[in-house]
């Protein structure tokens, strides 16, 4: 009898790390908590810090897994605080650390031609599944990831989450070590994702260490300018509205609001 051959621990670790089948019940909960995800991480205006009772009653009724286990720790801080309070946190958190930014594509690619692409990638997967990118906020911004990542399923529209796990694990790290109670949305996102491996955790460390890649020369990564860096972008005026129908948020719950761009 010939021996059996060795498995291949590359198509093995591939298999693992392969999005499972859903139920149609799992995908609907699924989609819920990415979209909850992407309203808690938009800056709470006064539209957000009115639903907040409506957020928490919502995160309540999830069943339970370590991604609601989150939400209700994040909730519960969020609705204790003052509107202005939270403005002021938001702001400072992730406007004013590049640590903790919330535009995925830096920290694969930092200000370099390579994010340029990055970006312009991002907005024709939008476009090819119904969304029209047509300036505004950067395709890469991580509220406007997850709610295509709810809008679209759990295959494709996940595929940017996990194409950038990497940046989402040290925004977590960061908000981790300034003490962030945002960190408790990052845990619950992550929680829905493939497992780091050891090799996502290795480059983590290097970034965190050694930040983003740099490119000082000759930088025009942004076409006519939709795609800036943050801070340097001057939005258009409105875009059409999107062609893909939002999903339909439980009663009270603002309904999400695409920066332009998006909408």
């Amino acid at each position: 009898m010939s021996p059996r051959p060795a498995p291949d621990r590359t198509r093995l670790r591939a298999a693992a790390r392969r999005p499972a089948r859903l139920t149609p019940e799992e995908a609907e909960e699924r989609a819920l908590l990415l979209r909850l995800c992407s309203l808690l991480l938009q800056y709470p205006d006064a539209e957000l810090a009115t639903a907040r009772p409506v957020f928490t009653t919502t995160v309540q009724a999830l069943p339970p897994s370590p991604s609601a286990g989150q939400l209700a720790a994040f909730t519960a801080w969020f609705t204790d605080q003052e509107p202005q309070e939270l403005e002021r946190h938001y702001v400072e958190t992730f406007d004013l650390r590049r640590r903790s930014s919330l535009y995925l594509t830096y920290y694969l690619h930092g200000d370099t031609r390579r994010r340029g692409m990055a970006l312009l990638a991002l907005a024709q997967r939008y476009r090819a599944a119904g969304w029209e990118s047509d300036g505004g906020e950067l395709p890469d911004h991580l509220p406007v990831v997850l709610e295509f990542a709810a809008l679209a399923g759990h295959r494709a529209g996940e595929a940017p989450l996990r194409q950038h796990r990497r940046g989402l694990e040290l925004i977590q790290h960061a908000l981790t070590d300034a003490g962030s109670p945002y960190r408790h949305v990052l845990a619950a996102l992550l929680a829905l994702l493939p497992p780091p491996t050891e090799a996502d955790l290795a480059a983590v460390a290097e970034l965190a260490a050694q930040g983003p890649p740099q490119e000082d020369v000759g930088l025009d990564p942004y076409g006519a300018g939709e795609f800036a860096p943050p801070g340097t972008f001057v939005p258009p005026h409105p875009a059409p509205p999107t062609l893909m129908p939002p999903l339909s948020p439980p009663e009270g719950m603002p309904s999400f609001s695409p920066p332009e761009g998006l909408r």
